[in-house]
């Protein structure tokens, strides 16, 4: 295929991982796992004097510069730049990206369309957490400082998470992700007809599997294999976060690894000497956001989500069918199941949905985990020329998706349609929402919180008149129907306050 020299490739991936119980652990830093990671990408591309051509990097926001906790050891004022000095590169741009488990994917095809437009040569992209040393050493009196100042300049992008809160959501206690999936998950149930028990068992089914993969997998934070019923069964050790959520359920924070990717024009790494066998070219890509989350038709789904994965394998020229290997976002149940109820994949289809073995068991490494697909994606489509693959990124509370569909195949550059796309999302139809709620209305959606064990419940209803509204309640008999019983549909009495809005059953 005669392609423009412009043309992107991926050709270098790397990961790294430590757990405390490591015979070998270092208690490396954020910083130093991602360079650990960036430096087996270099490694990786099978080729000498890489790093000094790196023109771009992009960081991915770690946990403890995401507004989600402190930094108790100290950090990096300049996170990318940190980075690029331990890989050996100097380069003339670089990046911190918003918060959002979208930021990876978000991030390979933001630059690979930068490197085919001329403005960029090579460019690196990594991430990192070491949330569980972090929370190691906290209160020890002997710990490590992780505190770099570094020079140069940084295109800081901020959090970015003012579209995901609000006021209103904060004061009715949607402040965790458990919290706020839990609820969208019960809103699928809803779509269902299965009971809480039945739908438990259903979330387990479909994260067994998960659990063999992450068993195998020597970057995983918990190789454990696990059945349906060991997923599934409250105890002492998988204990209740959030209805309908065990433990077990929710993406594991509490994680030490790194994950890159490097990315060059087909002109630079023909000049480099990156052998053709270790290119992967990005065949299809988009980024959808989805509507703010109240104003959702449909709670339990996101079907932006679902267009991005069309427009990806639109772009790609392939379907659903053609795909060898996915890798869907799995911090908890309802993304996977989301994708899957919109493009007719079964839960146990044969391909498996996940290569690494989904956030709850193979870890989720804040914002950076899909780095870690990618990079199980590309090593796979080596050893399978000719394959596809797809990557699905979430971000935010279903609120956004980037795709990846990748093969060793050789592909021109494409731009992505997802401005036009994103239009379409502008004009789907909204809810109403009343935030000052009195009266009477049904519940749509529901969990409990527990702080200091003290259960809350959270409760999302319909008024009368059709529109939504946020409520909470520690009234003991509705408590009881959120955690032993099925609220769903049932009557409840709201009634708003300044400090937000309390329901009772009716």
């Amino acid at each position: 295929m005669n392609l423009d020299p412009n043309t992107p490739v991926l050709v270098g991936v790397g990961q790294a991982a430590e757990r405390i119980d490591d015979r070998n652990y270092r208690g490396m830093s954020p910083v130093e796992l991602a360079a650990a990671a960036a430096n087996g990408a270099v490694d990786d591309c099978g080729a000498e004097d890489v790093a000094a051509a790196i023109d771009t990097v992009a960081g991915v926001r770690q946990f403890e510069i995401s507004g989600m906790i402190n930094a108790p050891l100290g950090r990096s004022n300049n996170y990318p730049r940190s980075v690029a000095n331990r890989v050996g590169a100097s380069p003339a741009r670089a990046i911190l990206e918003i918060v959002g488990g979208q930021g990876p994917q978000h991030l390979i095809s933001e630059l690979a369309g930068e490197i085919a437009a001329g403005r960029s040569r090579v460019a690196m992209v990594f991430g990192s957490d070491a949330t569980s040393t972090l929370r190691y050493f906290a209160k020890a009196e002997a710990r490590p400082d992780f505190t770099e100042t570094v020079d140069g300049d940084l295109e800081d992008r901020g959090q970015g998470i003012e579209k995901l809160v609000s006021r209103y959501t904060v004061i009715h206690g949607l402040t965790s992700a458990p919290i706020q999936y839990a609820l969208l998950e019960n809103a699928r149930r809803a779509g269902t007809g299965l009971g809480p028990a039945e739908y438990r068992r259903q979330m387990g089914e479909l994260f067994a599997p998960f659990t063999k993969i992450a068993a195998s997998n020597p970057f995983a934070a918990a190789p454990v294999e696990r059945t349906v019923d060991e997923l599934i069964t409250v105890t002492e050790r998988n204990r209740m976060i959030a209805e309908p959520y065990p433990r077990l359920m929710v993406a594991r924070d509490q994680v030490n690894q790194g994950a890159a990717a490097l990315l060059m024009s087909v002109d630079a790494a023909r000049r480099l000497g990156v052998p053709e066998e270790n290119w992967v070219y990005l065949h299809g890509h988009a980024d959808l956001e989805e509507q703010a989350l109240l104003q959702r038709p449909d709670l339990g789904h996101a079907p932006s989500h679902v267009l991005a994965v069309r427009e990806a394998l639109a772009m790609a020229g392939i379907g659903i069918d053609d795909v060898a290997t996915f890798d869907l976002y799995s911090c908890f149940p309802v993304p996977v199941f989301n994708i899957c109820d919109g493009m007719g994949i079964a839960p146990d289809d044969p391909r498996g949905l996940t290569l690494t073995g989904g956030l709850p068991f193979f870890g989720g490494a804040g914002n950076n985990y899909s780095m870690h697909a990618v990079a199980e994606t590309v090593a796979q489509l080596r050893r399978t020329p000719g394959e596809f693959g797809l990557v699905g990124a979430n971000g935010g509370i279903l609120s956004k998706y980037s795709v990846g569909v990748y093969s060793t195949t050789p592909a021109g550059w494409k731009p992505d349609r997802s401005a036009q796309a994103q239009q379409q999302v502008a004009n789907w139809p909204t809810e109403a929402v009343t935030e000052n709620a009195d009266g009477v209305g049904t519940v749509e959606t529901y969990t409990v919180r527990r702080d200091d064990g003290r259960p809350t419940g959270i409760i999302i209803g319909r008024l009368d008149d059709g529109s939504r509204f946020l409520s909470t309640t520690e009234d003991d008999e509705l408590i009881a129907l959120l955690i032993d019983g099925d609220p769903l549909g049932h009557s409840v009495r709201v009634r708003s306050f300044d400090y937000g809005n309390r329901c009772t059953l009716a």
